[in-house]
């Protein structure tokens, strides 16, 4: 059994206190994610600006991508999350108090950077602590666990909020934050003093627009997959929180953790559905199907089961599609090692790309056709580009040696 191996893993116990503050974390985070939508309407924004200024964290998190590449390379784990934890303490208090665009902003711009800051600790510690070749199932068990809190928030946050928004599922984002202090602290308490060989850093090759450029072409298909993904995963976050409007009464929170459930059992058997139909068809066909559930989204709004059940199954599709990609790009980075950072640049260019489009078009879209409008024409545009994509794809995607 795979859980079984996981659980041989030198430094498992660390890997579990890893992934308990991860996922203490994320229902902070994802409490926050839930709040933000729903606050900056209540405060007389339109959806269009408030899907700008979710937008614009992504925006903030990109350019903090490039400055962290000279300013982070020898800092410490412990140094990345206490800052990170800093900023995670005040991003709800400038939220909660914010009523201009200026304050939004600052407040959108902690959440891109804090966000980004996890992620970093994330890998220094695995990098620092954890064998290569546990690696990948550290990070299973992390992001399993990570993705529970993404479960949980919702459904903790749509409680908390009545008809309007109180400090209360503030203070409940906290607790959780504290939690995740806790839990830092201690695992900082058991790890060993780096060595001189841990601070140590391999230097890298600069990487040059041009081959950037070449290699965007060749795995194009990969990345307007990925960037698709992200556009719908940002609809989500966006817009599903304001879901109330239509299902006033129910537990609208419940859509949301319909969305971020499958994606905590699938990751189990995605690996022997790509080895019998291939990754990408995996991807791409999972894209598709997953699209068309969305697109009847307008047509069964009406119904809060059937919506759930339609989300739910969507759910499941999406959250193939996503490690099936992330194969290809692997297979892509073991032909050609020396691409591997271009690769990785490339798919966190279309990530944050996505999640600066979707919030963006979700909110515009909400505002001019409905909310769940909104979510059939994000499930339109993915179904047209899953169509795209069976079409112009060619059978191997390769790196040549020479750009």
């Amino acid at each position: 059994m795979r859980i079984l191996r996981y659980i041989r893993l030198q430094n498992s116990t660390h890997i579990y206190l890893l992934g308990i503050f991860m996922l203490f974390w994320a229902i902070f985070d994802g409490i926050l994610a839930y709040l933000s939508p729903l606050i900056i309407t209540e405060h007389g924004l339109t959806k269009t600006s408030m899907g700008l200024l979710i937008g614009s964290s992504s925006v903030f998190g990109a350019l903090f991508d490039m400055a962290a590449a000279k300013m982070l390379p020898n800092t410490r784990y412990r140094r990345i999350f206490i800052v990170m934890f800093l900023l995670c303490l005040a991003y709800p208090f400038v939220l909660y108090n914010a009523r201009v665009v200026g304050v939004y902003i600052a407040a959108m711009a902690m959440w891109g950077i804090y966000y980004d800051l996890k992620n970093f600790g994330l890998y220094n510690f695995v990098g620092t602590h954890i064998k290569a070749k546990d690696h990948v199932a550290s990070f299973g068990i992390v992001q399993a666990l990570q993705g529970a809190g993404y479960v949980i928030a919702p459904v903790i946050a749509g409680i908390a909020v009545a008809e309007t928004i109180t400090w209360v599922p503030f203070s409940y984002a906290l607790f959780f934050l504290f939690l995740a202090f806790i839990c830092f602290v201690v695992l900082s308490a058991q790890m060993p003093a780096p060595t001189q060989k841990d601070l140590s850093t391999k230097k890298q090759a600069a990487v040059s627009f041009r081959t950037l450029f070449s290699i965007n072409k060749i795995i194009f298909p990969g990345l307007l997959l990925t960037f698709m993904l992200y556009v719908i995963d940002a609809f989500f976050w966006t817009i599903g929180p304001l879901l109330t409007e239509i299902f006033s009464g129910k537990h609208s929170e419940l859509i949301l953790a319909a969305y971020t459930f499958p994606a905590l059992v699938v990751g189990w058997v995605v690996g022997k559905i790509t080895t019998h139909v291939g990754k990408k068809k995996t991807a791409f066909m999972s894209l598709l199907l997953g699209s068309l559930l969305l697109m009847s989204f307008v047509f069964v709004a009406y119904d809060f089961l059937l919506t759930l059940g339609v989300v739910f199954f969507a759910g499941i599709f999406f959250s193939l599609s996503m490690p099936a990609v992330n194969g290809v790009y692997a297979d892509v980075i073991k032909e050609n090692s020396n691409h591997e950072k271009e690769v990785e640049v490339l798919t966190d260019f279309y990530t944050n790309l996505g999640y600066v489009f979707g919030p963006a078009a979700a909110g515009f879209i909400a505002d001019t056709m409905g909310i769940a409008a909104a979510l059939s024409v994000v499930g339109f545009i993915g179904f047209c580009t899953a169509i795209i994509l069976i079409l112009i794809t060619p059978l191997h995607i390769t790196i040549p040696r020479e750009l």
